[in-house]
């Protein structure tokens, strides 16, 4: 048990100055300080505290060789502060998605981040069975490419609901590349579809590479699990430099413009990166089984 003490924890553009008591690497009690505890303390007043990002990255190299794997974890992730990969597996046909998830799975087993697998699909994929599977799969999040848009009226959304429920994976949209100038027309046909035939769903397109915000982890079932440092929660986070140029910014800016001044990762209690160096623990990362997509009301 340790306490580390005035963390400034970056939420929604604001420092909160705050104690954290640590045991068995998990927060067990958040308050502004601990006086009366005779246990190590851990200062970290210079720097400003985030929990570690929540990646969506759908260029995972996989099928590699291990070494390719490693190098592209650590650039892509450990690098940034980021401790958890989402990502996905194409499907083109219901027969083959029990085979290829399981092949990801194994192929991310040596991985130091923990991972958690989608599935991509076709709109002609959008029916009772697959759903059904992927309720028994338990797989937290099915991207659809809305290729033709039109086909969306032929689902039929009621039995496409009631396969779902109660694992509720949410819908998520890719938009086709020779369709992104119709984005905005897709995207709010495909909202109002969702919205009106109450199907769990994300309504924009995921970016890349970029921390996942607290709305998107909720639906896919991550939150508050990754990606937040709350009483009972795993002990993830990235502690930044402090300074003038970085006041007033949110996790994401962070990411994006000061990464020159991310000290250190800690990732389920352990350091992952201390200034350049990388501390590659494989298999230290595991697959995150999701209980129930869309938990908490946020």
């Amino acid at each position: 048990m340790y306490i580390i003490e005035n963390a400034n924890i970056l939420k929604d553009r604001k420092l909160t100055t705050c104690s954290l008591l640590i045991s068995e690497e998990r927060i067990t009690k958040i308050q502004t300080s601990f006086n009366h505890y005779r246990v190590m303390k851990m200062n970290v007043e210079p720097f400003i505290m985030t929990p570690s990002f929540v990646l969506f990255n759908s260029k995972i190299p996989y099928k590699e060789s291990f070494q390719e794997l490693k190098n592209y974890l650590i650039d892509q992730f450990l690098k940034k502060g980021g401790t958890t990969l989402f990502t996905y597996v194409d499907v083109s046909y219901e027969n083959e998605l029990t085979e290829k998830f399981k092949k990801i799975k194994t192929a991310l087993v040596g991985c130091p981040v923990d991972f958690i697998i989608g599935i991509r699909i076709p709109i002609r994929l959008i029916t009772p069975s697959l759903m059904r599977i992927c309720k028994k799969e338990k797989i937290p999040a099915i991207f659809v490419e809305l290729e033709d848009p039109g086909q969306l009226e032929n689902v039929p959304w009621g039995w496409i609901r009631e396969a779902i429920f109660p694992f509720n994976s949410p819908l998520i949209p890719i938009i086709s590349s020779y369709q992104k100038k119709e984005a905005r027309a897709v995207l709010s046909k495909w909202k109002g579809i969702m919205v009106k035939e109450k199907i769990p769903a994300i309504y924009e397109e995921i970016e890349e590479n970029q921390p996942l915000p607290a709305t998107v982890l909720n639906k896919v079932g991550l939150f508050p699990q990754k990606a937040s440092l709350m009483q009972g929660t795993e002990l993830s986070y990235n502690l930044y430099l402090k300074g003038r140029e970085i006041n007033n910014v949110d996790e994401v800016n962070l990411f994006h413009y000061h990464g020159d001044r991310l000290v250190v990762t800690v990732h389920k209690g352990k350091i992952v990166r201390t200034g350049a160096k990388v501390l590659f623990k494989p298999g230290y990362g595991e697959h995150v089984k999701v209980r129930t997509p869309s938990y908490f009301s946020l």
